[in-house]
């Protein structure tokens, strides 16, 4: 049986967990500029999530490097 202090600290654990997935979610739909949904985005696999998120940044180094605007 678990103590009450080791099952507040998993259900900490489980909602950082929570909070960093929607997070990350909504950065890859925010910078997929619709082109991924936010629900879309959080069925992605951690692998996809990981993939699309080295497309982001390296278009955003291509934009930063060509002074084009990215906003």
């Amino acid at each position: 049986m678990m103590s009450n202090e080791a099952i507040i600290q998993m259900l900490d654990d489980m909602d950082n967990e929570s909070r960093a997935l929607r997070h990350e979610a909504l950065r890859i739909s925010w910078g997929m500029r619709g082109g991924i949904s936010y629900d879309d985005a959080m069925y992605l696999s951690q692998s996809d999530r990981e993939i699309v998120d080295k497309i982001l940044k390296e278009n955003l180094e291509i934009t930063k490097e060509s002074k084009m605007p990215y906003f």
